[in-house]
């Protein structure tokens, strides 16, 4: 299996606090769900992982380079994928200009945007609104413009802070199948407060609190750790208060 995320004791601090304390990981290709609390340090993990960010400490390799070095980043950065919460962007371009922009910053060969860009806007069901100005789009239409321009260059690496922020019931299981074919041949990391999200589409979940991975393992054994306890919630739910419980008393 090759490798496209490894940490060992990664750690990434904020004055005195540690959002990040002493991650370890090892991924290949398939969809990963981070699951947590807010606070619990999903979203510096995901920038330090983007390359937006440099740890503070710890060993950092992506894509089997370090990107320490600006080459071995720039790299990194061409063959990666990026969601993060908040999207900035051009209110004045249209939906396939800012997906365009976004390639050409990721440096594609020329000849293979456009159609790569059509295909992009097309996964996410964009295909009637690429001419739109992004200004005239609701929500979860800018949030799967989002999604557009972190897979328009086929990343090897996707990361994808919650994703499905903004969209509907029907779109989010869209969402989650273009996660598994991704995942296919990709490693896509998934940040993301919604559980049902993970036991649909991810092969494997890691649960943080307070900096640190106090879980990680398949969703069936998240779900397992929950066994008994409970009223009413669905099985992988209850998996993720069990561990909370756990690491709290």
């Amino acid at each position: 299996m090759t490798v496209n995320v490894e940490t060992s004791g990664l750690t990434r601090s904020f004055r005195r606090r540690k959002a990040v304390a002493g991650v370890d990981l090892a991924l290949g290709a398939g969809v990963y769900g981070l699951l947590g609390p807010n606070g619990a340090g999903k979203t510096s993990l995901l920038r330090v992982l983007g390359t937006v960010i440099p740890p503070s400490s710890g060993e950092l390799r992506l894509l089997g380079r370090d990107p320490a070095g600006h080459a071995e980043r720039r790299e990194i950065r061409r063959r990666l994928g990026y969601l993060p919460q908040d999207l900035g962007y051009y209110a004045g371009f249209t939906v396939v200009e800012f997906v365009e922009y976004i390639a050409l910053l990721k440096e594609m060969p020329r000849q293979r945007v456009p159609r790569a860009v059509a295909a992009a806007v097309e996964d996410v069901g964009l295909g009637d609104r690429a001419r739109s100005k992004l200004r005239t789009l609701s929500g979860g239409m800018l949030r799967r413009v989002g999604i557009a321009q972190a897979i328009v260059n086929e990343p090897e690496l996707l990361l994808l802070d919650e994703p499905t922020a903004g969209l509907d019931p029907e779109q989010r299981v869209q969402f989650r199948g273009l996660m598994r074919r991704m995942g296919e041949r990709a490693t896509v990391i998934v940040s993301t407060h919604l559980v049902e999200d993970v036991g649909a589409a991810c092969d494997r979940v890691g649960l943080m609190s307070d900096g640190r991975l106090v879980f990680t393992g398949t969703p069936d054994e998240l779900s397992a750790r929950g066994a008994g306890t409970g009223v009413g919630d669905a099985p992988l739910e209850r998996g993720y208060s069990a561990v909370l419980a756990e690491i709290r008393t």
